[in-house]
């Protein structure tokens, strides 16, 4: 198995899609379809390729499974199809948590960082699912939006990409309030990725945050910012409204950019400083930056997360036979 630290930009899969022509596409799941064949298409010409080679087990052929795991020489044997399983098939639960507060509504380019994330989101969903994952829903902005449970089942998918379609950008920001809500709906421990710009307060982030891995749970932060509020470019004197509360502030940029910046840094330092002391993974995903990005580091959270679970597995599962 590779060790995904050890691996350079160079040996990474390079086939990704402009989000930029991802975004053009109107409906979402066949954004989110787009995004994982091409990432699928990268893996087979990268180190990534074959990461599953652990055999652990064999379970009947369903419609939907990928062919190439097909048994023959058993097929031969007994007339009937069979799938190697493998050990890092865990069916676990996975929460997608997507922040639709107003600040998600601001953008410099063609589209918003609300309008990313539901592609962020409906893309997560569509490659869990076909990792035969469960995977669930909870949208937000200052209260909880939708919620769908997680599940793996005919239909679930659609359900999923339906609610993310419905969902836009709402009224003010509370990331408090859903990592609560989520605490008391997920009982069994579960991998929860939440899609949010993350404009709140970091000590009382932390305090949840940490909460929830008290629980067991897995969690990666996927930091969604506009290209324009990481750099601020701005040129011109305007008057600029707080998405969150419509206040309107006027503003020369030439001498508001150093003290933003700097506080921008700062609470940037921060995330990654609570993120890192309580083995979270934190992704900054700029809405120019290519979706794949995402799936990469969660596939490599999984390689990290599976070296671990077999070597502190107290004995090696009993190979079965059919």
């Amino acid at each position: 198995m590779n060790d995904p630290a050890s691996l350079s930009s160079q040996t990474r899969p390079t086939s990704f899609v402009d989000a930029a022509t991802v975004m053009r596409v109107k409906n979402l799941q066949w954004r989110a379809k787009t995004v994982v064949e091409g990432f699928y298409n990268g893996l087979h010409r990268s180190p990534f390729h074959g990461f599953s080679v652990e055999f652990s087990e064999y379970r009947q052929y369903a419609p939907g499974d990928d062919p190439r795991y097909l048994d023959w020489k058993l097929y031969a044997r007994s007339d009937r199809y069979y799938i190697k399983r493998f050990e890092d098939e865990t069916n676990r639960r996975c929460y997608l948590l997507l922040d639709l507060s107003r600040s998600m509504a601001f953008q410099s380019g063609d589209y918003t960082k609300a309008d990313y994330g539901r592609t962020l989101a409906a893309t997560l969903g569509y490659y869990l699912t076909l990792q035969r994952d469960n995977v669930g829903l909870l949208t937000f902005d200052e209260k909880i939006g939708d919620y769908l449970p997680a599940r793996h089942r005919n239909g679930h998918l659609h359900q999923l990409m339906g609610m993310l379609e419905r969902s836009t950008a709402g009224e003010g920001t509370d990331l408090l309030g859903p990592l609560d809500q989520i605490a008391r709906l997920v009982v069994k421990r579960g991998l929860i990725i939440l899609i949010s710009d993350l404009l709140a307060p970091t000590d009382e982030l932390q305090r949840h945050l940490g909460y929830l891995r008290s629980r067991g749970h897995e969690i990666m932060l996927l930091r969604v910012l506009d290209p324009a509020e990481i750099a601020f470019e701005f040129d011109e004197s305007s008057t600029f409204r707080d998405l969150e509360n419509s206040r309107e502030i006027y503003i020369d940029p030439q001498v508001a950019r150093e003290d933003y910046l700097k506080r921008f840094q700062d609470h940037s330092d921060q995330l990654t400083s609570i993120c890192a002391n309580m083995g979270i993974d934190l992704v900054t995903m700029p809405t120019d930056s290519p979706l794949e990005i995402a799936l990469l580091e969660l596939l490599t959270a999984q390689m990290r997360q599976g070296k671990s679970t077999l070597r502190h597995r107290a004995r090696p599962e009993r190979r079965q036979t059919p």
